[in-house]
């Protein structure tokens, strides 16, 4: 059974920095695209980071390119997202999410193309 398990988040001024990490187990993490979603409260889920199984192809949402940098490291099953320059708006939910990707290049960014949800973890930023 695939597991995904965030860290990282917690509370920070506006313009700090914070690096999310996802973990995970349970299936060849090779062959998986991840994605990062965020959901602020009262506010849908959004999309806002993914990156193909081999790591080749990345995309960002528009709110956060630039600011956001996900990468993995597939010998640790690991999947990261660095945030800097963080900002109010981003203080919300993070998932991490996994799709059994048949083309390695591949991207995600719809939520409904994933199979595999994190429990999520909390980013506050403050003002």
């Amino acid at each position: 059974q695939v597991q995904l398990v965030e860290s990282g988040g917690g509370l920070v001024q506006a313009g700090d920095s914070l690096r999310l990490s996802c973990a995970a187990s349970g299936h060849t993490f090779s062959y998986y695209a991840m994605g990062w979603f965020r959901q602020a409260p009262g506010k849908e889920r959004e999309f806002a980071a993914a990156i193909s199984a081999s790591g080749g192809r990345t995309y960002y949402a528009d709110s956060v390119k630039g600011r956001f940098t996900i990468s993995r490291d597939n010998a640790v099953n690991t999947v990261y997202l660095q945030m800097i320059n963080l900002k109010p708006e981003d203080t919300a939910v993070y998932y991490c999410a996994a799709r059994n990707a048949h083309i390695s290049r591949s991207v995600y960014v719809r939520g409904d193309e994933y199979e595999h949800w994190g429990q999520g973890t909390q980013v506050t930023v403050s003002s």
